[in-house]
């Protein structure tokens, strides 16, 4: 297979047309499952690889190299765009993200500073350029972002949430400065998503990681209106998109209409079933992370049920629910896609 058809599988099948084989890659693929990665971990804080461009290059390749995978995915993080609005972010040692100013009030809204996403955020873009042109057509490279309601959570929060109160205290008592944050976020996420695509990336990935912790009126109200104009800015572009985002199953149809071109599914939906409605539209998914460390043959049961749900239809792009976990056993990584590759539905019947 030539490099220029190796590159073609995964946006062909995010286009729905038919493919030699089902696409595979990981969400964080690459991460601390990997010596590489860990090995680069020790000299500098997450926040110092996302900001320089050839340190995030590398990491980005990483998996390229170690593995048959058939996109790339930049290195970054979706909290990125909130630094240059004023926001205190740093990464601490089993808590994750920390902002140490969330914004709670008017005031604080109306001090979050527009973005101006080629200067801010231009080692992102500059980090694109390097990967492209270090790929050098071998697989594609997908670029992504945090989706509004995702990120106003980390930004209301101040951190990771199970119940996302300050969240949804401001959606409930004071809708308008909600709906202002939502605005602003939107406009951002637009313009940055813009920006990739323009410095090279060859689909985009809008990742709404907390999204299912709302009900389908709140989702409706808060959250579709700006998913939907989202996606309407994306459709000029002409590349791919996808739409992710974790426990999501009883907010599928409402993220079908919101938009974009592939559907990522997590692992509590059968793929078969949440394809019925998601209709027309591609799907992503959807294997448990935690399938990763379990027997081989348990493994080998779970990566085939789910190609027999898809059923060689095209428009399926195998992943995770959700990213690799830290620990995963690289051997299973390796297996998975193998599988995957040389899996055909017609030898399953």
């Amino acid at each position: 297979m030539t490099l220029v058809e190796t590159e073609a599988v995964f946006l062909r099948a995010a286009r729905g047309e038919p493919v030699p084989h089902t696409p595979v890659w990981f969400m964080r693929q690459a991460g601390r499952y990997m010596a590489e990665y860990r090995a680069l971990r020790e000299k500098y804080t997450l926040l110092q690889m996302c900001a320089e461009p050839e340190l995030a290059a590398e990491v980005t390749l990483q998996p390229i190299r170690r593995f048959d995978m058939d996109a790339a995915i930049l290195f970054s993080d979706i909290l990125l765009p909130l630094v240059p609005m004023g926001l205190d972010l740093e990464f601490t040692a089993g808590d994750g993200p920390v902002i140490g100013n969330p914004i709670r009030s008017a005031a604080d809204v109306a001090a979050l500073e527009p973005v101006e996403v080629r200067e801010d955020l231009g080692h992102v873009l500059e980090a694109i350029r390097i990967v492209r042109r270090e790929l050098d057509g071998k697989v594609p490279l997908i670029g992504f972002a945090g989706a509004p309601f995702t990120i106003a959570s980390y930004a209301i929060e101040g951190r990771s949430s199970r119940n996302f109160l300050e969240t949804k205290k401001m959606m409930y008592g004071a809708p308008k400065l909600w709906h202002t944050v939502m605005e602003k976020l939107t406009d951002t996420v637009a313009a940055y998503l813009g920006a990739q695509i323009e410095a090279g990336a060859q689909a985009v990935q809008v990742f709404d990681s907390w999204v299912g912790t709302l009900g389908p009126d709140d989702y409706h109200t808060f959250v579709f209106p700006y998913m939907k104009r989202l996606f309407g800015e994306l459709a000029r572009y002409d590349v791919p998109t996808i739409h992710f985002g974790v426990g999501t199953s009883s907010l599928l149809d409402l993220i079908r209409d919101a938009g974009g071109d592939v559907i990522g599914l997590d692992w509590r939906v059968r793929l078969d079933e949440a394809w019925e409605v998601v209709g027309d539209r591609g799907v992503q998914g959807n294997l448990d992370p935690v399938a990763l460390f379990a027997p081989r043959d348990e493994l080998r049961r779970r990566v085939l049920d789910i190609l027999d749900r898809a059923a060689g239809r095209p428009g399926h792009i195998f992943n995770l629910g959700h990213g690799i976990l830290p620990g995963t056993p690289v051997e299973q990584v390796e297996s998975v896609v193998e599988l995957v590759h040389a899996y055909r539905p017609e030898e399953r019947s």
